[in-house]
Parts: C-alpha cells; sequence; structure tokens
C-alpha cells in the first residue's frame, strides 16, 4: 500500500497586541504618556493621513514578531487614521512611524534606553525625544536623523520639532510642548478646568449683558 507524504502544517504568525505589562510605572509616566500622546492626537486631529497611538507595539520586519517595540508615544505621517492591534510596518506601506516619544521612569535601566535607541535608529525613526518629568531634576534630550544615524540636538530648550512644528521648552516644573497655534500640551484634567473656567467666564458676561439689558431708564 503506498502512503502521500503531506507537508508540514505552517501555523500563523502571531503578532501580539500586548506582553502583559502596564503602560507606565507610576501615575507621573502615565499622566505624561496621556498628555504627549493626547496633544499629538488634538494637533493632527484634522490630519486624516496622520496616525498618532500611545503603547502601540510596532512591529518593523514581517514573519518576525520578536523584533518589537512599544513607544510611549508614536507619530506616523502618511497612514490613516484607525483602531489597531498593533503598527505592523508591512501592512502600513512600509512607513515607519518617523517621530517617537518615550517617558522615563524611576525603573527605567540604561540598557532598555540604549537597546530601545539602537531599535528606533536601525529601523528608520527620523525623531527620538527622551523625557524624564522626576520633579527634583526632569530632564529633556533628543535625536534626529542625520545621514542615516540619530544624532542627538545639542539644546533641547527652544528646539523645534521638523515633523511636528512642536516647540519644546523647559520651566520650572519641568517641559512644555507648544503647538504651533501658541497653545501647550494639556492634560485632561488641565483642559477640564480650563473649559470651566472659560464656561464661568462666558456666564458671568452673559448675566453682567442681561442685568443691563433689564435697568430702568433714568430720567434727565
Amino acid at each position: 500500500m503506498s502512503t502521500v507524504s503531506l507537508p508540514p502544517s505552517r501555523h500563523p504568525i502571531v503578532y501580539p497586541d500586548s506582553d502583559g505589562e502596564p503602560m507606565a510605572e507610576n501615575t507621573l509616566q502615565f499622566e505624561w504618556i496621556q498628555k504627549i500622546a493626547g496633544g499629538l492626537e488634538y494637533l493632527f486631529a484634522h490630519e486624516e493621513r496622520v496616525f498618532v497611538a500611545g503603547d502601540l507595539f510596532w512591529y518593523p520586519v514581517e514573519g518576525h514578531p520578536k523584533i518589537r517595540l512599544a513607544p510611549d508615544a508614536l507619530v506616523a505621517f502618511g497612514r490613516p487614521k484607525g483602531h489597531r492591534g498593533s503598527y505592523r510596518q508591512w501592512m502600513e506601506g512600509g512607513i515607519a512611524p518617523q517621530v517617537v516619544f518615550e517617558v522615563l521612569s524611576p525603573g527605567t535601566r540604561f540598557g532598555e534606553m540604549s537597546a530601545k535607541f539602537n531599535f528606533y535608529r536601525r529601523y528608520g525613526v527620523e525623531e527620538y525625544y527622551l523625557y524624564d518629568p522626576d520633579p527634583a531634576r526632569p530632564e529633556l534630550s533628543g535625536f534626529l536623523r542625520r545621514q542615516g544615524d540619530l544624532v542627538e540636538i545639542e539644546t533641547m530648550p527652544g528646539h523645534v520639532s521638523p515633523r511636528l512644528k512642536v516647540k519644546f521648552e523647559m520651566g520650572e516644573k519641568g517641559l512644555h510642548l507648544i503647538r504651533p497655534d501658541g497653545q501647550p500640551f494639556l492634560t485632561y484634567q488641565e483642559q477640564a478646568l480650563r473649559a470651566d473656567r472659560l464656561q464661568a467666564e462666558l456666564d458671568r458676561l452673559r448675566r453682567a449683558v442681561g442685568g443691563a439689558g433689564t435697568r430702568e431708564p433714568t430720567g434727565t
């Protein structure tokens, strides 16, 4: 009796959407990740071909699910908005995220950041920004791609991102990211407080105008 040999079955390659680790190690780091990612989303809200994400796995090489990294925030110009479980570069027209941000925490190790830097340098990131929000000594650094490599920006305060057009400033309380319209990036709480103050001022003006309109005319 003859037998037929079947080729070995090929299991589909799995690209996990999560590694089970938390987005941040503490509330301050989490606040800054939200502030940066949220600010970038607001900045490009009306740009249909700019994709912004926070803590999303980026897979640059098809067939190699272990080659991956999840920047705290990333921006990919030329890619449409929309929900994704991960950013698989071969499904994104081969476009690597051009801008990435990392927010450091007290538990961040030098080896970890060195590996991230090498990853971003190898896989085509154009702008790489790191921020340590430590209240005692906040620190900011950045790198731009020049001649195929990521080169450190000598002076970050006052630097304007070539891609984002966002200005970086350092004040007494740390980093300020300034949009092209001159407005700063805000946390959700800061946005809500600002909206409440504006609404309260509008209500006050309406009451003032309404009160003036109902006053009895005085005789002469």
